[in-house]
């Protein structure tokens, strides 16, 4: 492989920002970010799309950089990065339209105010069953549920092991279930 000045020059940065360096962080971005951004382009397909999945790239490539062993592997490192959340970002797409259509073909879902009364109900009990969770279950259900992270990307970002995030979860989802049947069992009162 040819290693051309910009290669020689990533690496140096990469090794800088390791250490801590800010300045060589933001030069390496600099260096990188037109290039990841058309691979993000080319992937979503759209200017916004490709601006979100670059920044939630750039996040990951922050707190992964110290755990990158070898600095000439950044750019393919960072491209695969951007990959797995252009493709992150398509998936969630995909079930917002495949909700959106489901809800729209159900027979009167959208006028049936009982229903719609009841869904809010439940979705505030969510919300203040979350709420009460201790802080790293309810930081954990959230980069699962409202980040759409999967359990790798939680315990990279959490910097814990799997097997961390997946009791975590299970926890917080059996605290948030017996909250839900408790609240039931109250209005069945």
């Amino acid at each position: 492989m040819r290693r051309d000045k910009k290669r020689v020059l990533s690496e140096y940065l990469v090794a800088a920002a390791r250490t801590g360096d800010r300045q060589a962080f933001d030069r390496l971005a600099q260096l990188w970010q037109s290039e990841l951004f058309a691979h993000a382009y080319r992937l979503t397909g759209e200017t916004d799309a490709a601006e979100e999945v670059l920044q939630d790239a750039w996040l990951d490539v922050v707190r992964g950089l110290r755990r990158l062993n070898d600095t000439a592997a950044f750019p393919a490192w960072a491209y695969r990065i951007v990959t797995r959340r252009a493709a992150g970002l398509i998936r969630k797409r995909q079930r917002v339209r495949q909700t959106r259509a489901a809800v729209l073909a159900e027979p009167g879902a959208s006028v049936d105010g009982a229903l719609e009364a009841e869904q809010k109900l439940e979705l505030r009990q969510v919300s203040e069953a979350m709420a009460d969770l201790p802080p790293e279950q309810r930081s954990t259900m959230a980069l699962y549920h409202r980040q759409d992270m999967s359990v790798a990307e939680i315990a990279i970002a959490l910097d814990v092991p799997v097997g961390t995030v997946k009791t975590r979860l299970m926890h917080a989802r059996r605290k948030i279930r017996a909250a839900l049947e408790n609240s039931k069992t109250r209005r069945a009162l």
